[in-house]
């Protein structure tokens, strides 16, 4: 038994031992172990890791990719010196952590205290040799490479890496933005008076050239019925010329039929003529027809 003590004794104290001896790095972190204040090994793997006990200990640092919102809208000046209000975000990460543990002593806060200055100043220089139209829309994506790169050159003397820059909202303060839509309201009503003032124009121009094509196509339509008709009435004066030349006893027959019949048509009609009357003749003796 007084054996057996001193072996748990020294086994307990080889466990604590290599429990103070290990330490886990999670795949989301990088690991830097310092000696006596200085940085002896980074480990950037995930996995379990050995150590002096007593001599060494261990920070751990983020490397998941990371976002600085804007708490606020910032102003800036574009060239024709009109502010304009900017909402932005920034995505950034450790890519070096000991620069970043050397320029900013590992601290979160402060690297992004200055991240935000950086890309502030970025913002600023650019935007003032941009136009309101360039930075709302012409060259919005121009502007934010340029200021992604002038920051990331930046953000690599701390360790970091910006990712990306992005504008959430760019806008006019509200007195600004009142008299800029007002205007932009009265650019639309003008340019929409001339689309009507032309559209009705065209309107005249095209009843003008319709009515103008209807005369021109009632004209020749009555030309041509003009035409039909005396073509007409010359074929049909030329039959009866031929009819009346084959027979022209039958023809005065049947013109004396045609006037008996309109002449006949009402009884209340009343004619004075005299008996001997050549209108009689074939009421005297039909057989005329002959002679």
């Amino acid at each position: 038994m007084d054996k057996l003590i001193p072996t748990l004794v020294a086994l307990v104290a080889g466990l604590l031992l290599l429990s103070m001896s290990m330490f886990t790095v999670d795949q989301r972190q990088y690991a830097m172990v310092f000696q006596f204040g200085e940085v002896v090994r980074i480990i950037s793997k995930p996995g379990i890791q050995f150590k002096v006990p007593f001599l060494q200990n261990v920070r751990y640092f983020d490397k998941r990719t990371q976002t600085i919102d804007a708490e606020a809208p910032e102003l800036f000046n574009t060239r024709e010196k009109k502010n304009v209000l900017v909402d932005s975000y920034v995505k950034w990460r450790v890519v070096n952590v000991e620069q970043f543990y050397k320029s900013v002593g590992g601290n979160e806060l402060a690297a992004v205290a200055r991240l935000k200055q950086i890309i502030n100043d970025g913002l600023r220089a650019e935007f003032g040799q941009k136009d309101v139209s360039d930075v709302i829309s012409g060259k919005r994506e121009q502007v934010m490479a340029v200021v992604k790169q002038r920051a990331d050159t930046e953000a690599r003397k701390m360790g970091v890496e910006i990712l990306d820059v992005r504008l959430k909202r760019v806008d006019f303060p509200d007195k600004i933005s009142t008299s800029v839509y007002e205007r932009m309201r009265s650019e639309r009503l003008t340019v929409a008076s001339q689309l009507r003032s032309e559209g009705a124009a065209e309107a005249e121009r095209i009843r003008a050239d319709a009515d103008r094509q209807r005369e021109i196509i009632l004209s020749q339509a009555y030309k041509d019925a003009q035409r039909i008709k005396g073509e007409g009435d010359a074929k049909s004066g030329a039959i009866y010329a031929q009819a009346y030349g084959n027979n022209p006893e039958f023809y005065a027959f049947w013109r004396s039929m045609q006037a008996y019949k309109e002449s006949f048509k009402n009884k209340s009609d009343v004619m004075v003529l005299q008996p001997d009357s050549a209108f009689f003749k074939y009421f005297k003796n039909p057989a005329a027809a002959g002679k």
